[in-house]
């Protein structure tokens, strides 16, 4: 039986590894190989890794893609999507080529308000403490100027501070609701920071008023955090064409596919079970992009999900329509990106992925990361109104078997031609590989 361990942080990366072989791993043999083998040969770079967080063992590796032909507001771009699942680069890149020419993605940025609360219990009179936030709010944004002067500079800061009663929901809740313009940074530690030093100053403020009593200056900070929920932090993605021009296959017309798309779409706006599958891959697009960015994919997941529900019912993030026989496909969603801070600058992929994007501001990277997410969403919804969703994954997890049965390149090239004229499930391949190898 394992035992807790202490100072485990203490120990070097080789110890940690050995440590974990010899208490939770079966097979020592293989374990330990594995982790060193992704290792980088740099040391200084392998040692930039190892401190983007703690107890670092080793890399986990995933494949960088790259989808091209994506025409956004008349410029093109060649997006890099770090994802691990198959098909998703593949019908990304196939459903920018098909906007390509038909106008390409609009995008526009409709506002970069993202939000700050500072959670508080006050027991007291509520017009006092509403007296004593606009005596000191002249203070509390004084407290932060050594904060948001490098911010400020460059067009961002502060833009307002509310008090917001919450007595209803919660006995003796309050809060400071503050929204934050970052510019091109995400920022999560400008937020967090100027909310901390605002609850130091409330707190004293109370503490000291000369109208509280004893209970009222004994105001309770319980905490300070940004919010990942960003409804005024909003970009817009659109597509439309002539409903005549969305006809690429011989057995469906234009009007055909715009109706039964429209349907699909009204779908996953109604029907929560459905629209969950319908907004996963939304995010197989955008998540890809996020990563790659080096942007912080589980604040965007938790926003844009809660966003999904701001009418009361989980519903679909895309929306679709005909109108005076144009085809208009589009969604809206919070997105909370930056160019500059975090690991943009350390991590060199990063870097590189950012480059490749020719150094976008945070309003372009919302822009193209919206797109993204829009494109994959129209790729997967052609799919599945069409030739159904599996013919086109499948081909592309074909690839995935083969590897996890250690296909030679002979072999995989022999395969690959037997399942364009067949069809592809797990046990078709295993089959058709042993026939091969006897």
């Amino acid at each position: 039986m394992t035992k807790p361990v202490n100072g485990f942080s203490k120990l070097t990366k080789t110890e940690k590894i050995e440590w974990l072989a010899k208490n939770y791993l079966h097979d020592n043999s293989e374990a330990i190989p594995i982790l060193k083998q992704y290792w980088n040969d740099d040391e200084k770079l392998q040692k930039l890794h190892d401190e983007f967080i703690e107890n670092t063992v080793s890399n986990f590796y995933l494949p960088l893609g790259l989808a091209p032909n994506f025409l956004i507001n008349g410029k093109y771009y060649v997006l890099p999507m770090a994802i691990e699942e198959s098909s998703v680069v593949a019908a990304a890149s196939k459903a920018a080529k098909f906007w390509s020419e038909r106008g390409g993605f609009k995008a526009t940025v409709i506002n970069q308000k993202k939000i700050g609360q500072v959670h508080f219990l006050f027991r007291g009179d509520y017009p006092k403490l509403e007296n004593l936030f606009k005596d000191i709010e002249p203070k509390l944004r004084e407290a932060v100027k050594p904060i948001t002067r490098n911010m400020e500079k460059r067009g961002g800061g502060i833009l307002n501070i509310e008090l917001i009663d919450k007595t209803e929901d919660l006995e003796n809740y309050y809060q400071l609701f503050v929204k934050f313009d970052t510019r091109d940074s995400m920022g999560a530690n400008f937020i967090n920071s100027c909310l901390e030093k605002f609850a130091e100053v409330l707190q004293e403020e109370a503490s000291n008023a000369e109208t509280f009593n004893k209970e009222e200056k004994d105001l309770q900070i319980i905490m300070s955090i940004l919010s990942n929920y960003v409804p005024e932090c909003i970009v817009r993605a659109e597509v439309s064409c002539p409903v005549a021009e969305l006809s690429e296959d011989s057995n469906m017309t234009g009007e055909q596919f715009a109706e039964k798309f429209i349907q699909a779409v009204r779908i996953a706006e109604i029907e929560p079970y459905r629209a969950v599958t319908h907004n996963k891959g939304v995010m197989n697009g955008i998540d890809a992009v996020v990563l790659a960015t080096g942007n912080d994919f589980r604040a965007v997941e938790a926003g844009i999900h809660a966003y999904a529900s701001k009418d009361g019912q989980y519903s679909s993030l895309t929306h679709a329509k005909v109108e005076n026989g144009i085809f208009k496909f589009w969604l809206e969603i919070p997105l909370a990106l930056g160019t500059v801070g975090g690991l943009t600058s350390l991590h060199p992929l990063v870097k590189l992925a950012l480059d490749i994007l020719q150094k976008p501001s945070a309003k372009d990277l919302m822009q193209i990361t919206a797109v993204a997410g829009l494109a994959q969403n129209f790729a997967a919804l052609r799919s599945l109104t069409t030739t159904g969703i599996q013919q086109g994954h499948m081909k592309m997890h074909l690839m995935n078997i083969l590897n996890q049965n250690q296909a030679t390149d002979k072999e995989k090239e022999d395969m690959v031609e037997y399942f364009t004229h067949h069809t592809i499930t797990h046990s078709s391949v295993i089959e058709q590989l042993e026939k091969m190898r006897a």
